[in-house]
């Protein structure tokens, strides 16, 4: 067997419940691989050593017992620093004026808890998941950013710190760092998770998503957190598919394909088109069926509507608190929050008619298709003063449609390249299937070198 911080949640999880590896000895071997490359990443604000190797023994001693919580049956997960977790410090990313310690789990966190999971701590975050860099450093090199706003998670899992982080994506914030960092990226559609004890963004466009190293994992771990929370106003009542069976075993058929061209492939690298060009027709040689896509007009307003939306969403999220500490708010999110105040509410109007609108007329290209390809990001991570563009993915969060982002190669300079897949809404296992299906023809395993 590989060392354990190199298993995947699945391979972690099948080898403890065969007992070939303990919950102590994967948390142990995770503590140990954080405290070798945590100084050199920065992915973490707090790891609960105590807290996890005391979960860890008592889901030992379960196991021993022939007793077995769930899925994840002694499977560490980092949490974004958005998200409570009862007794962990929830600080945002801000400068101490919004931090609070929560005396209960958030919904998705209580259920990775209730499927066997081990809370390892909270990563580093954007300030409130908006534009201003973590400290938090590209594991693939110390000069690229790992993407925002869940940069720590996936800086943490490509890494091998932990095998799963949670995430959240407001326009394009878990599906940009994987890409970034070379990990796959998941976000279901809206309202499939819970938000509820997570700090808000934007309302009617948060997400909660994962971050891993490969799709049955995403598929595990988001099958443990989805269903209804009648607590949560954007939760959905949509019955949740088995998408563990979806991925399971050996991959189905070839997918059908949407490669998406305008108004997203002008904004790609050279490179990145040449690498989605040279992807799609590998995919074709091997029996996926793929056609070029014309996305109707509207797709070219989302990307402003959903800016307008989050941009007005977060002003009112943050009047309270900005009107007490202006001064103490990063430029980007500061800037941002008052440009939101700002928006005239026909405006506002205006943007989520165009959403609602774009969701109509995509409708058939979801049917048609399994999934639609483009890239993740324009190109490998950009230096560390920026998060970089969520371009490609803001409009596809603002549908509201499921996405994953599948690391597809190396770029020149030996960074990732992240390929994106864009499902319909509640489609699911749908996608993962397709996305299960390239990953095993891409067969990607480059990782980060110390």
């Amino acid at each position: 067997m590989r060392a354990p911080v190199e298993l995947s949640v699945t391979e972690a999880a099948a080898a403890i419940r065969t007992g070939h590896l303990s919950p102590v000895a994967l948390v142990e071997a995770c503590l140990a691989r954080i405290a070798a490359r945590e100084p050199a990443v920065q992915a973490w604000v707090t790891v609960d050593r105590p807290g996890a190797l005391d979960a860890a023994r008592r889901l030992e001693a379960e196991a021993r017992a022939g007793r077995f919580r769930g899925p994840l049956h002694g499977i560490p997960v980092g949490l974004k620093d958005i998200i409570d977790a009862a007794g962990l410090k929830t600080t945002a990313g801000a400068r101490g004026f919004a931090d609070s310690t929560p005396t209960a789990d958030a919904p998705c966190v209580a259920r990775l808890r209730a499927a066997g999971a081990v809370i390892l701590g909270k990563l580093h975050t954007t300030e409130f998941a908006f534009g201003d860099p973590a400290v938090t450093r590209n594991p693939w090199h110390p000069g690229r950013t790992p993407g925002g706003s869940s940069a720590g998670s996936a800086a943490a899992v490509a890494a091998r710190m932990v095998p799963a982080a949670l995430g959240t994506q407001t326009v394009g914030s878990v599906l940009r760092p994987a890409a970034f960092c070379g990990v796959v990226g998941f976000k279901p559609t809206y309202g499939r998770i819970s938000r509820r004890g997570v700090v808000p963004l934007a309302w009617s466009l948060d997400h909660v998503g994962v971050l891993v190293r490969c799709v049955a994992d995403a598929a595990v771990v988001f099958g443990v957190m989805a269903g209804y929370d009648p607590d949560d106003p954007g939760s959905a009542r949509a019955a949740v598919p088995d998408v563990t069976a979806a991925v399971a075993g050996p991959p189905g058929r070839p997918p059908r394909l949407g490669l998406v061209g305008a108004p997203f492939r002008d904004r790609a690298t050279p490179e990145a088109r040449e690498h989605l060009d040279g992807l799609a027709g590998g995919l074709a040689a091997r029996g996926a069926e793929v056609e070029p896509v014309e996305l109707p007009a509207v797709m070219a307003a989302m990307g402003a509507a959903v800016i307008t939306v989050s941009r007005a969403e977060l002003g009112a999220v943050h009047a309270a608190r900005h009107a007490q500490h202006a001064d103490a708010f990063r430029p980007r999110i500061r800037a941002g929050i008052e440009l939101g105040s700002a928006i005239p509410a026909d405006l506002y109007l205006h943007a989520q008619r165009i959403r609602r609108h774009a969701r109509r007329v995509l409708a058939p290209l979801f049917a048609r298709y399994d999934a639609l390809v483009l890239p993740a990001a324009p190109g490998p991570a950009p230096d560390p003063g920026t998060t970089g563009d969520p371009a490609f993915n803001g409009p596809w969060t603002g549908l509201g449609v499921p996405c994953i982002a599948l690391p597809t190669g190396l770029a020149r300079d030996g960074l990732p390249l992240g390929t994106q897949l864009v499902g319909g809404p509640f489609e699911e296992a749908r996608l993962l299937a397709a996305a299960r299906w390239v990953e095993t023809m891409v067969g990607f395993a480059a990782a980060p070198r110390e």
